[in-house]
């Protein structure tokens, strides 16, 4: 969507800041021994204090409130009878609705004791993200997110997961701009302009390069044993710096 008022600004802070509070809440209750179920419970409680809407479920019925991964899943992992492992990679991802307006968000982490390959992988994504968001706003080519998210896995010395992208949201979970790769597209002249929202979300790897759907028809997981992880943001173009509407 485009800002059209300051409701909406409003509207997006308001489901940003319940998005960013839920995903807070349930990786503070992530331990060895806590099922993904039980942890996506946890999520449920917090929307439904809020009055807010799982989006997943809402618009494609997944069949849970949060996405989570672990390990060597990592996007659209179902919530289940997993049993969190001391030292496992998670990755919560959390989009809701409130009032006609919706917010996406993401967070990798590892359980401790941590290993200290995958504390630097979460946190270089993280910064890549925050790299990328600060320097986007009106005018600035909307391939620029790709270009810098590409240039920062290299320095890292980690590969971009290329089928995962960042997407326009607002009105609902998916809109146009569609597709905002996460590698560098000379074809794509499509710019930024004030009041756009759109999420930002890295996809950093260890190794694969693609991922691949399992059977249940939600489930993307490495072809290989690498590691993935993921940080997303809900943000809004400006004329300088974005708004970051799921920050807390």
């Amino acid at each position: 969507m485009t800002i059209g008022s300051q409701k909406d600004i409003d509207g997006l802070k308001k489901i940003g800041r319940v998005v960013g509070l839920t995903i807070k809440e349930m990786k503070s209750q992530t331990r060895a021994g806590i099922t993904t179920k039980e942890l996506d419970n946890i999520g449920g409680q917090i929307l439904k204090k809020y009055g807010a809407v799982p989006a997943p479920k809402s618009t494609y019925n997944f069949p849970g409130i949060a996405c989570i991964s672990v390990n060597h899943e990592v996007a659209h992992g179902i919530p289940g009878d997993r049993i969190i492992q001391p030292g496992d990679l998670v990755n919560i991802d959390v989009s809701a609705e409130l009032g006609g307006y919706y917010a996406d968000a993401g967070h990798s982490f590892v359980v401790s004791p941590s290993h200290s390959t995958l504390i630097r992988l979460c946190q270089y994504t993280h910064d890549t993200m925050m790299k990328v968001i600060v320097s986007l706003k009106h005018g600035v080519k909307l391939n620029e997110v790709g270009r810098m998210i590409q240039s920062e896995a290299q320095k890292g010395g980690y590969q971009v997961i290329q089928n995962l992208c960042s997407h326009g949201i607002g009105k609902a979970l998916h809109e146009a701009p569609t597709e905002i790769l996460p590698i560098y597209n000379k074809h794509d002249k499509r710019v930024l302009k004030e009041g756009m929202v759109i999420t930002i979300e890295p996809f950093l790897s260890t190794g694969a390069r693609f991922v691949v759907e399992q059977p249940d028809g939600w489930t993307l997981t490495v072809p290989d044993k690498s590691f993935v992880a993921q940080h997303e943001h809900t943000i809004i173009i400006t004329k300088d710096q974005p708004i970051i509407v799921t920050a807390v």
